[in-house]
């Protein structure tokens, strides 16, 4: 208990506000926690999942190694298929196989290929939600499973974010976060799907059986101010679900 204890920074906001986090590095209701539970919830040793937008997989600073073994699906599934429009993508240590999301946006796998697909953090970046989750029913089999996380638009933050030109967001980022994230990870944002009821509706035109609603956990994005993290502590415990930071998606194809 006290080497976890000590992993948390004594400085560190959370302390105030969320005293559990001195064990384990990380507060009741973490979003990362709460989202990857209820995917590992739906695996089955059998299963091919798809990492759509799988990126590098970095490792994010101040992530706990139980967050991180979450986070890694791997290790409770047959397969990891990853894709992405970015090629540097094929070095991510968390995938078994990956494939290059060409120009026309059709994502290169087979009809009904995949029990399990999960989009992390990239709906807000998509350019045509129509096209992305008609790819998503295409290749999930009937009774699979689609769980997504995205940045809710009509949230401070989606607020915020679409008040800031593209250009500026890494520069943004960086300033704004008490962990930085690296540049490269911080991609052009669209939100042209992000709201909690547009959500709904795209997944139910497209056969989905689905829960949708907005979470969100401790403002870490806060951290560089006791006075904005206390606020955000306020909107994180009082503020309605529709404007929370983030939309949590769990589909599954009819």
């Amino acid at each position: 208990m006290v080497a976890e204890a000590q992993r948390v920074d004594p400085k560190d906001p959370r302390l105030r506000h969320y005293p559990e986090s001195r064990f384990g590095g990380f507060p009741d209701g973490d979003q990362l926690v709460a989202f990857y539970t209820r995917v590992r919830a739906l695996l089955e040793p059998s299963f091919t999942v798809l990492d759509v937008g799988c990126g590098q997989g970095a490792r994010l600073p101040g992530q706990t190694p139980m967050q991180r073994e979450l986070k890694t699906l791997r290790t409770g599934c047959a397969k990891v298929i990853g894709i992405d429009v970015d090629p540097a993508a094929r070095h991510n240590p968390l995938v078994d196989e990956f494939h290059l999301v060409g120009g026309d946006g059709r994502w290169p796998l087979a009809d009904a290929s995949v029990d399990l697909a999960v989009s992390d953090y990239v709906l807000e970046h998509v350019e045509d939600p129509d096209r992305f989750v008609s790819e998503c029913r295409r290749v999930v089999r009937p009774g699979g499973y689609l769980c997504m996380r995205t940045t809710n638009a009509l949230s401070y933050f989606g607020v915020l974010a679409r008040l800031v030109p593209n250009r500026a967001h890494a520069a943004v980022v960086q300033r704004a976060y008490a962990r930085p994230r690296e540049w490269a990870y911080v991609f052009p944002t669209r939100y042209r799907c992000n709201t909690v009821g547009a959500v709904r509706r795209i997944l139910g035109r497209h056969g989905f059986e689905h829960c949708v609603y907005g979470y969100q956990s401790d403002p870490a994005h806060f951290g560089f101010s006791r006075i904005l993290y206390s606020l955000g502590v306020l909107h994180q415990r009082y503020a309605p679900r529709r404007i929370k930071p983030s939309i949590f998606v769990f589909a599954r194809r009819r």
